[in-house]
């Protein structure tokens, strides 16, 4: 075997390796690890201010309806009352939502590191083919990638609507 070149398991690639083919092997995993981190940042900031959002409203709530006791409750404490009810619904589906892409998104990322070091193991003990084990997992952690990506965009569609009742609520 010449230097720099390792052999990759028995399995679908038998053939020799050079040390750069090796790192690019590794790194596919890597490159997906980070663009699922940068799906996973945006995200998450925007949980965080769905969250926020639904706690401002919450505290509206117990507000306007310490005030419904009071003879000054108007007709649009009533109405802001009931906007404010269906926004926090609303926003706890938007929740519901996010908290799935950012657990697929998280889950997607654990399994690409298990691909890397699965890669690692592979090219270290010859003698076990987790070729089809790696391959596997790789496309495992592209569909769970992309059920973040359906997650997210269907809270994009409900946040549109969510803005949208806000608007008309307070015409």
């Amino acid at each position: 075997m010449e230097s720099g070149t390792f052999f990759l398991g028995s399995g679908i690639m038998n053939d020799s390796l050079s040390v750069t083919q090796v790192i690019q092997l590794i790194l596919a995993p890597a490159v997906m690890i980070n663009a699922t981190g940068l799906l996973l940042l945006t995200v998450s900031n925007k949980y965080s201010a769905i969250l926020n959002r639904i706690r401002q409203l919450n505290e509206e709530k117990r507000r306007l309806t310490r005030k419904s006791g009071e003879p000054g409750f108007a007709t649009h404490d009533n109405q802001r009352m009931e906007s404010v009810i269906r926004q926090i619904a609303s926003l706890q589906e938007r929740g519901s939502l996010i908290r799935k892409a950012n657990v697929s998104y998280f889950t997607a990322i654990g399994i690409f590191v298990g691909v890397s070091l699965l890669l690692g193991i592979d090219l270290l003990l010859l003698a076990m083919d987790l070729q089809p084990l790696l391959l596997g997992l790789f496309l495992l952690g592209m569909i769970v990638d992309l059920m973040g990506v359906i997650f997210s965009a269907m809270d994009a569609v409900r946040a549109y609507r969510v803005v949208r009742f806000e608007v008309a609520a307070d015409e």
